[in-house]
């Protein structure tokens, strides 16, 4: 099995140094048009000076119709691009590899930020959601497709699918809500008909050194475990991508409802080719990285971790004892680690368990 250390090459693109990434972390640091602020390039290029293989944004919208939070990072448009420039070459003069991850909020927009009622694979009143029409479904494959294509002309090395949490994507894959009647919903195959649109396109429409990633979430948000295989194993199958990354919320969980084993047992023995496979969840110290390794996987996601240590893939990788530090964590200590204000307030809000008030 390999180590949190070794080297990972992969089909296209870059070797990544080393196989600990940053996870992609909402921050709300951006400007209110989508544009990366000073705080949040400080905050990346910061976790690329630590160490980590791959440093991803956070979830950035690819149209403004999928614009879900104040402080979202947005890819939508060429007034984007200056800035992504200036970041991608910091995380490349650093060492690490880089990746944006694409996003569209579906009907967790909201219409004080877009101005209209939310897109939906289905009607959902209750969220002030609509159902897409067929021509709106593929306006939106091809705004993944040209979010790929700047982030390529920005110089990242490539691009995450955010498939995950329930976000548009995922709500295509949703089996207990998305019952369309075309080509876009009821059966399993018509459910993924739209990722496999995505990935397809941006595979053809980048250049053969481009990463192609996707992240999903293998069970919850109206996915059975069931499912949860099924799709990743049909992602896996269609050799589009360079990696494949699971949101497991913590590496070490049992399915939430029923299954053997641990949750990271039903994916870890699925073919995967070319394709590498890494988790995400709760992984905050050195053996966790390589427990995950052990498991079967190919690379670890930290989250948690990189709030709180901008080189915790560093001082993973020099000490096979070290563990992040306790949470909480007063103010001063994110401060310190370049979390800027914006970032420590939403963590304030949404997450009080990682810092102290």
């Amino acid at each position: 099995m390999p180590n949190p250390a070794e080297p990972m090459g992969l089909a296209h693109g870059r070797t990544w140094r080393n196989r600990i990434a940053m996870a992609p972390l909402t921050n709300c640091q951006s400007h209110a048009d989508g544009t990366l602020s000073h705080d949040e390039i400080e905050w990346l290029t910061a976790r690329a000076q630590g160490e980590f293989g791959l440093v991803m944004t956070a979830a950035a919208f690819v149209a403004p119709a999928g614009h879900v939070w104040e402080g979202q990072l947005g890819i939508a448009s060429d007034d984007h691009l200056p800035e992504l420039q200036r970041l991608a070459q910091n995380l490349r003069n650093a060492g690490a590899c880089s990746a944006v991850q694409l996003h569209h909020g579906g009907r967790r927009a909201e219409r004080r930020i877009i101005g209209r009622a939310a897109q939906c694979p289905w009607d959902d009143p209750a969220h002030d959601a609509v159902a897409m029409t067929g021509e709106e479904i593929q306006t939106t494959v091809a705004d993944f497709v040209a979010a790929a294509v700047l982030a390529e002309r920005a110089g990242f090395d490539g691009v995450e699918v955010h498939g995950a949490h329930g976000y548009l994507i995922g709500q295509f894959l949703d089996s207990t809500r998305n019952h369309r009647s075309d080509e876009y919903g009821g059966t399993l195959d018509n459910r993924f008909r739209i990722l496999a649109q995505v990935l397809a396109g941006i595979r053809a429409a980048t250049g053969e050194g481009f990463q192609l990633g996707l992240r999903l979430s293998p069970e919850g948000f109206g996915i059975p475990l069931q499912d949860g295989r099924e799709y990743a194993r049909r992602a896996l199958e269609t050799g589009l991508l360079d990696y494949l990354e699971l949101s497991l919320w913590d590496v070490f969980m049992q399915p939430r409802k029923g299954g053997d084993g641990l949750l990271i047992d039903h994916f870890v023995d699925l073919p995967r080719g070319a394709t590498r496979l890494g988790v995400a969840g709760k992984v905050l110290a050195t053996e966790d990285a390589q427990w995950c390794l052990d498991k079967g996987a190919d690379f670890v996601s930290v989250g948690r971790g990189s709030i709180v240590h901008h080189d915790f893939a560093a001082r993973a990788l020099a000490n096979a004892d070290f563990h992040a530090r306790p949470l909480p964590v007063p103010v001063e200590v994110l401060m310190q680690e370049r979390v800027g204000p914006a970032f420590v307030d939403y963590l304030l809000e949404t997450f009080p368990d990682v810092v102290k008030a």
